[in-house]
């Protein structure tokens, strides 16, 4: 089998992630293009020990540390983010001017609100 495929599948995995990072204000997508990242790096760490064989898999130790942050990651993050809903009532992560114009019975004006 050809490196190259498991490779372009990472490439693919790390651009959506980075994607998800950037372009997004939601911040469980950003959550999500996080896991996109990780999971990538660890397609990348098993493939390369897959072709170059190491007689302590190097890889593959270092794939169940990344799953293991990224289960960590996602726990402690998902109670931010519940902490952050019961406090505002979403989670966009928007800018803290914005957010305290909201509190200040402007109204709220993101779209789809009423």
């Amino acid at each position: 089998m050809n490196p190259a495929l498991p490779y372009l599948l990472a490439s693919v995995l790390a651009g959506a992630g980075c994607y998800g990072v950037l372009a997004r204000r939601n911040a469980v997508l950003m959550l999500i293009g996080v896991e996109l990242i990780l999971a990538a790096a660890g397609l990348i760490l098993v493939t390369s020990n897959v072709f170059n064989p190491d007689p302590y898999a190097s890889g593959m130790v270092l794939t169940m540390f990344i799953i293991t942050i990224a289960a960590a990651e996602v726990v402690v993050a998902l109670a931010v983010f519940m902490a952050l809903y019961r406090a505002r009532g979403h989670v966009d992560l928007l800018p803290a001017d914005r957010d305290l114009a909201d509190d200040s019975g402007s109204g709220d004006t993101r779209a789809g609100t009423n």
